[in-house]
């Protein structure tokens, strides 16, 4: 017999959600990912051979710089990036370091997928020397740090830093190449140690974990599928963000499940019918959140950004496996070890689990949180909403315009400091010039336009190839300034007025021009289309209007507060220099999505009990039940996106730090006391245009008392 004093269905009553609880299909369900995994888990140690780091997955499609990237593999029979070994003396080059720089030139036509190198050239305050070594992008890493420990071999006095392109590029490949490692240890430390405080239970952590790992596997070889067949761009921060997303999400999902599990393990005898049951309620809610993140992730494929358009498809994907292994494998696996992996504190079946003492002794924490939001719903919406207001002026602060080469680290790698040496020494854009190419019948005036141009130092010499010329520019500002992109914008518009040139800029500062550009016309497109989204998703969801509208009014309100109290973190602790310019669209889409996933957990309950006791009995109801498991799912998912803060690179730590505040800010506040008391406050009319707005449920008989109804029907 359930609560209910009827007769309790069998699983099959419960269709999809009764097979992996059913007796025997629950072993069909494990026997099937066995096979799926045994068929597709080998692929997902593949993932890091079709990941893209060069600088086409990352620019936009369309522009400029990326068409000049492209041009320039007609001028080079494999793909080249230019190192710069600059060596400074403060007191001045002695004949004892010329000598050395020379020696090294040789050493370095040696060095792994080296072409011919050219110097040294003096600076011209004589303190300073550089060489340049284009470098075959085979074996970049080992190429530069062999060329680093040549040069560092000097006389005492003599520094020697690896820089420019390749340089840059080698330290930030370390980077990549540790970043799936390092987050899957530290986001499984995360989770393990959570569940445990969470469960209080040595074994049942164990469950969540190896579907969470599964999902992961799923994901990561579904990602490396679509790279390698569907022409999808995966870059190392796209596979880092993956890895948290997934053992977040599939965590939380796992929360709320086993939540609802254990719950039924009171009112039912037979642990079949008890998963049945709460897989049963609480799959909508889950597929409701998956939709929404999924789908808000899709949006991005409209974007212009090669590396923000790759993203949505492979956290969408890493979303979905998570979805598909938290109400499949988890569930069978779950009854199929039985109550006791809850042991010490294992769920016993309780005919009285709903009167008063029981759902207390549950609840107690947030049956009084709920009391506290009954007796002052208004005073509680108004404060928490000055608060966040309050937070959101810190948006002042927030530097999106993107960041500088030296920005992008949290430390101050090799060719960071190379960079600076030739920024004393030579001309600030030396080592990343900027490269125009045109027709070749139009080479002279080409050269004397771009020598014309304020801001150009020195133009080399023109190079030809299938009717087309090149020339490099070196410009007098460093590359990653305002005054070189300013110097940039003349020069394009200098050499698009030559006739029958068809030229074309790029090289770094260009390249970033485009990014900043790329990302402001993504935020104005994708940043309302997703809100539409997710307002659709939320209204099928709930069947109501009003409701999904204070839901998307308040994940907003915690969006910007949590990306104004980020800003001020970053520039007045963290002492970054600003944002990448994508930052913000990413910084909305996970924290509007997975905002609004606390939100639909919560609601969802919420329309569930409001049909039986009413709708303010229903919202206190809803809250005290799902208090515990939501807050902890989101402190789960804060702990597994903070272990982005750790990385060396500004964007992953900016990123990690602005989820994991965002998530917990809108756990804590929005969803526990903000979205309550304001659905409290304006009662059943939350539900328009739906029944529910239109007439209560008997049971209602302490509507808008402020009353606890703790005893209901199932």
């Amino acid at each position: 017999m359930g609560a209910s004093g009827q007769a309790e269905p069998t699983t099959k009553r419960y269709r999809f959600a009764g097979i992996p609880a059913g007796r025997r299909t629950k072993w069909v369900v494990l026997a099937l990912w066995v096979v799926i995994l045994g068929a597709l888990g080998p692929l997902a140690g593949k993932l890091g051979d079709v990941e893209e780091n060069d600088a086409a997955a990352w620019l936009p499609a369309g522009a400029e710089s990326t068409q000049v990237t492209k041009l320039q593999e007609q001028f080079r029979k494999d793909e080249t990036m230019l190192a710069v070994i600059v060596y400074e003396r403060p007191a001045g080059i002695t004949a004892a370091d010329q000598a050395k720089a020379q020696a090294d030139t040789r050493q370095f036509a040696q060095l792994p997928g080296a072409e011919q190198p050219q110097g040294p050239f003096p600076s011209k305050d004589g303190k300073a020397l550089q060489t340049f070594v284009p470098l075959k992008d085979v074996d970049l890493i080992k190429a530069v740090d062999d060329a680093r420990d040549l040069a560092k071999r000097g006389p005492p006095g003599l520094a020697a830093h690896v820089t420019g392109q390749a340089g840059g590029g080698a330290d930030m490949f370390k980077v990549f190449d540790s970043l799936d490692g390092f987050l899957l240890i530290a986001a499984a430390i995360v989770v393990i140690v959570l569940l445990l405080l969470i469960y209080r239970s040595p074994t049942l952590w164990i469950v969540p974990v190896l579907s969470a790992l599964v999902a992961l596997g799923m994901s990561q070889s579904a990602v490396y599928l679509l790279a390698k067949y569907a022409d999808l761009t995966v870059n190392g921060q796209s596979a880092g963000i993956l890895t948290v997303l997934v053992f977040g999400v599939a965590t939380d999902y796992a929360l709320l499940l086993v939540a609802r599990y254990r719950e039924e393990l009171h009112r039912h005898e037979d642990r079949h019918e008890a998963m049945a049951f709460a897989l049963h309620r609480a799959s909508p809610a889950l597929i409701a959140s998956a939709a929404t993140v999924a789908v808000g992730l899709l949006c991005l494929l409209m974007a212009e950004m090669n590396s923000t358009k790759g993203l949505g498809p492979v956290a969408a994907a890493g979303v979905i496996c998570a979805l598909a292994a938290m109400t499949t494998l988890l569930p069978a696996l779950l009854v199929i070890f039985g109550r006791w992996v809850f042991w010490p504190l294992i769920p016993r079946y309780d005919a009285k689990y709903e009167k008063p003492d029981g759902f207390e002794k549950e609840h107690g924490i947030w049956s009084r949180v709920a009391r506290v939001i009954s007796a002052r719903p208004r005073v509680i919406w108004a404060v928490t909403s000055v608060g966040l207001i309050a937070l959101t002026f810190g948006l002042g602060s927030l530097n999106a315009g993107g960041l500088s080469n030296a920005g992008q680290f949290v430390s101050k790698p090799d060719s960071i400091v190379g960079e600076e040496v030739l920024a004393r020494h030579f001309p600030a854009g030396s080592g990343s010039p900027a490269v125009v190419i045109g027709n070749a019948s139009a080479a002279g005036p080409l050269g004397e336009t771009i020598a014309r141009t304020p801001g150009v130092a020195e133009v080399g010499e023109p190079v030809t190839v299938n009717g087309l010329v090149q020339l490099e520019a070196t410009l007098r500002d460093a590359a990653d300034s305002k005054a070189a992109a300013r110097t940039i914008e003349t020069l394009r518009d200098n050499v698009h007025g030559v006739a029958d040139a068809n030229a074309k800029v790029g090289g770094t500062t260009a390249t970033t021009l485009d990014i900043n550009r790329a990302s402001d016309r993504d935020n104005m497109v994708i940043i309302p289309i997703v809100l539409l989204v997710v307002m659709l998703i939320l209204v099928a969801l709930l069947r109501a209007i009003v409701a999904p509208l204070l839901m998307m009014a308040t994940v907003l309100l915690s969006f910007a507060a949590s990306l104004g109290a980020s800003a001020l973190i970053f520039k007045h602790l963290f002492g970054f220099e600003g944002t990448d310019a994508g930052f913000p669209l990413l910084a909305f889409i996970f924290l509007v999505a997975l905002g609004v996933d606390y939100n639909i957990f919560l609601m969802h309950r919420v329309r569930e009990e409001s049909a039986l006791l009413g709708t303010r009995p229903g919202i206190l109801r809803g809250l005290t039940v799902t208090g515990g498991v939501i807050t902890s799912a989101g402190i789960v998912l804060a702990g597994t996106f903070a272990a982005l803060a750790t990385l060396p690179l500004v964007t992953l730590a900016e990123m990690g730090f602005v989820v994991a505040f965002g998530v917990l800010l809108d756990t804590i506040i929005v969803r526990s006391l903000l979205l309550p008391a304001l659905s409290f406050d304006i009662g059943r009319r939350i539900w328009l245009p739906g029944r529910l707005a239109r007439g209560e449920s008997p049971a209602a008989t302490m509507e808008g008392t402020g009353h606890r109804v703790l005893e209901t029907t199932h």
